[in-house]
């Protein structure tokens, strides 16, 4: 493989696509509503989304030979994309959503891109594939489909901030491309996952540069839920990469966490949105968009790279230290928060 033309190729799709999207959205009226959340600015191009989709799925096809995995795959993302278009367009409920992962990660689970064991501090993995029912590993079944419903809300709650999610995204894609490649770790051919990666933290590379503040486009629940859907598939395609992506995932992930248990424990609906996420908080506690956004980026890239180097026991021990640092920088932000509140009344 040519991983070079790859990620050339990924740039000038995904350019050819956004500039294409930028002309020609504001006249099929594809675009967003800022005063539905009390912005006071133009509407800008929506769905952009459909732009990544369209750039990954040309490229795949352009590089790889399409074999019964990754047919199914495909079929998979275009009906990701279009029932987050019709989303992004009507408003679904946050059950048809909830309905639309659970399917992901089962069929997923029967495609045979499944989640297989699960490390441990003590470096033993569990395998999950022992106990079957029917024919089926329940706990695999379990942990994929589980899987599949965090990464994909963990990455569409995060896109709160122009060149937040495809900035980490960006990173993300790239760290399981240079996992995949990396000499002496694989006993599966990993070129698929690698082009597939490269491919696409070459797309999101060029989206968050039209993203970026001011943004020129939106990606939408479009994007969020195709980029949430591939983060998910290809950690777990071709041999486990969990651990690496809840390195590299870690702010998103343990974000969404907090978010869910904050909404049960205050009686809210789980998936119903709101305004208090951890980039909300900073904003709120006097951050700017930008400072956030290199926040993000510099806490990924560091786990990412250090994903790369440590075993899966090592890789675990870095998990709980992440868990202790985000738990200690959420505390930090929402005092913060909280104290800049109580200063205004």
């Amino acid at each position: 493989m040519n991983y070079y033309l790859i990620a050339v190729s990924g740039i000038v799709l995904s350019f050819i696509f956004i500039k294409f999207a930028i002309y020609f959205f504001p006249k099929w009226n594809l675009m967003d509503k800022p005063q539905k959340y009390g912005l006071k600015r133009q509407p800008i191009p929506y769905f952009g989304g459909i732009t990544i989709i369209l750039s990954f799925i040309l490229g795949i096809l352009f590089w790889l030979t399409v074999d019964f995995k990754l047919l199914i795959l495909l079929s998979l993302i275009l009906f990701v994309g279009i029932i987050s278009f019709v989303d992004d367009k009507k408003g679904l409920s946050p059950i048809i959503r909830l309905s639309m992962q659970l399917l992901l990660g089962v069929v997923l689970y029967f495609v045979g891109i499944k989640i297989q064991t699960l490390p441990n501090p003590l470096g033993i993995e569990f395998n999950l594939l022992s106990s079957q029912f029917a024919g089926v590993a329940i706990f695999s079944l379990l942990a994929t489909v589980i899987w599949v419903v965090l990464i994909m809300n963990s990455i569409n709650w995060v896109d709160g901030l122009n060149g937040l999610t495809s900035g980490i995204s960006s990173i993300a894609f790239f760290i399981i491309f240079l996992l995949s490649i990396k000499p002496g770790l694989h006993t599966i051919d990993q070129s698929v996952v690698a082009t597939m990666a490269l491919l696409l933290s070459s797309i999101m590379l060029v989206f968050c540069f039209f993203d970026f503040y001011p943004a020129k486009i939106l990606m939408g629940d479009t994007g969020t839920m195709f980029i949430g859907f591939m983060i998910a598939s290809l950690s777990i395609y071709a041999g486990g990469k969990l651990a690496t992506a809840l390195l590299v995932l870690g702010v998103p992930i343990i974000d969404a966490i907090w978010t869910i248990l904050r909404r049960i424990l205050s009686g809210q609906s789980p998936v119903k949105g709101d305004l208090k996420h951890l980039h909300h908080r900073f904003l709120n506690a006097g951050f700017s968009d930008r400072q956030i956004l290199i926040i993000y980026y510099l806490i990924t890239l560091i786990f990412g790279l250090l994903a790369l180097f440590l075993n899966n026991t090592q890789k675990v021990w870095a998990i709980l230290g992440l868990i202790a640092f985000m738990s200690t920088l959420v505390l930090a932000v929402v005092l913060l928060d909280v104290e800049k509140s109580r200063k205004k009344d």
